[in-house]
């Protein structure tokens, strides 16, 4: 399969892109002030805070990725017939995303016991449990929001989700310093704080994709409501079918980034205080690169509903080439500049040994964001495919059975040893890479063979 680097598709490829990783930045400053905020305000809020921000991202993560296969159907269906068939797409997944972000809200009392089960100490458990009762709540937000934002995202609008993006961030940014806090009139909730800051940050998106949505959309939702369509519950079994898959996906690979922070907790104090400082400087290795798979998803998505597949490659091809460069340049820093990257998470609070521990972390985190931008890229395309099973099945495996194992008998005979944690995220990182070689191997033989679930699910659906 030949494939040239291809600049015309390049610039189509940013345009859809550059402000899906626009969003993603806004969400990673987000991201840093509630990090800082949490840091700053006392040692207990940034120890919980690494346990209950990755609980709530593997509980949020599964609702929103069921819901958030309604992009990939919306790109199909735009690429096949345009704008009509785009809108029903969206209008299934906005029904989606609605009972789904009704039942996480629902869910908030379960969700709070759930710290209780470690055997952490129990003033940072309990802390944890105040945000993961909010988190059901900003979840639920974030859950409707995905079904909204797959719209606009499916037909190339990404601009919207870039404004919507910014001003929830925004206000989440304003919230969160104040109500943990206690500034600009706002009471002070410390680590409850934080994830009332996210929901108000989450509810402000809302009303701008609600504000933007288009009433064709609206007219779709009403029918299959009201009117009851004979197609539609076909329609929602087959997306909720493999919505679920990709969510079970999602799911086990959050709660496994989980699993890898209460795993490195074995290496005593000093590792997890390290891990907690370079969670967040991880995701500026990431974040922005998520931008780019979605676009490049909702491209490959476009080119599969026009049976295009010779496209596909070179899509994946220049995705790769901006998502490299961006991970040279902010593993330059992360290598070579890893202090003061670190210090506005608190490092300079820090004793000698965790500031040797996070340094050294800091410093190979570049492995990492080079496999994930395989793995993630791969898993976006094969979404698009519709193959979530195999999504699935591969990250079943690969995490559960082989890497998480294999870090946990790592850790587990070099208790109290913090020099330890820069070999478990490599480890890490060498599993993830492997994923994402295997998923490229998958896309690359669905290509050759034409292969389209969506396309077949739909037809289906839509013929009953």
């Amino acid at each position: 399969m030949h494939a040239g680097f291809d600049f015309g598709l390049a610039k189509r490829v940013l345009n859809v892109s550059l402000p899906l990783m626009g969003s993603m930045v806004g969400s990673l400053l987000a991201m840093f002030v509630d990090r800082i905020c949490l840091a700053r305000y006392s040692n207990d809020t940034l120890t919980a805070s690494g346990p209950a921000i990755y609980t709530a991202t593997a509980i949020v993560g599964f609702f929103a990725a069921v819901v958030g296969f309604s992009r990939s159907c919306v790109a199909q269906a735009f690429g096949r017939s345009g704008k009509k068939e785009a809108a029903y797409q969206g209008a299934i997944g906005i029904l989606i995303g609605a009972v789904f972000a009704v039942t996480l809200v629902l869910m908030a009392p379960l969700i709070e016991q759930i710290p209780f089960l470690s055997n952490r100490p129990p003033d940072i458990t309990k802390l944890e449990s105040q945000f993961l009762y909010w988190s059901a709540y900003f979840g639920g937000a974030m859950t409707f929001n995905m079904s909204l934002s797959s719209y606009f995202n499916g037909i190339g609008r990404t601009r919207i989700t870039l404004t919507a993006g910014l001003i929830g961030q925004a206000v989440g940014v304003v919230m969160t310093i104040g109500l943990v806090f206690g500034k600009f009139g706002l009471p002070e909730l410390g680590m409850r704080g934080s994830a009332m800051g996210t929901l108000a940050g989450s509810l402000s998106v809302m009303a701008c994709y609600l504000f933007c949505m288009p009433g064709e959309v609206w007219g779709n939702l009403r029918a299959l409501v009201f009117k009851r369509k004979g197609s539609m519950l076909a329609d929602v079994l087959q997306r909720l079918k493999k919505g679920f898959i990709l969510g079970a996906s999602a799911g086990i690979d959050n709660f496994g980034n989980a699993a890898f922070i209460w795993v490195i907790a074995g290496l005593g104090s000093i590792a997890l205080a390290a891990n907690n400082i370079n969670l967040t400087v991880n995701y500026m290795g990431i974040i922005p690169v998520l931008g780019l798979g979605i676009g490049c998803s909702v491209l490959c998505g476009n080119a599969i509903g026009e049976n295009n597949f010779a496209q596909i490659p070179r899509i994946l091809l220049v995705t790769l080439v901006i998502e490299l460069t961006y991970i040279v340049i902010i593993s330059f820093f992360q290598i070579a500049t890893p202090g003061p990257l670190l210090s506005p998470f608190g490092l300079a609070d820090k004793p000698p040994e965790i500031q040797r521990a996070s340094i050294a972390t800091a410093r190979v985190l570049w492995v990492y964001s080079l496999a994930f931008a395989f793995s993630m890229t791969g898993a976006a395309v094969l979404e698009s495919f519709g193959l979530t099973r195999f999504l699935f099945v591969t990250r079943l495996v690969m995490m559960w059975f082989i890497s998480i194992p294999t870090i946990y008998a790592i850790t587990t005979a070099h208790v109290g040893n913090p020099n330890i944690l820069p070999t478990c995220w490599v480890i890490g990182s060498t599993f993830e890479a492997v994923i994402g070689v295997l998923y490229f191997l998958r896309i690359f033989s669905a290509v050759k063979k034409r292969q389209n679930g969506i396309v077949l699910t739909y037809a289906e659906s839509r013929s009953t």
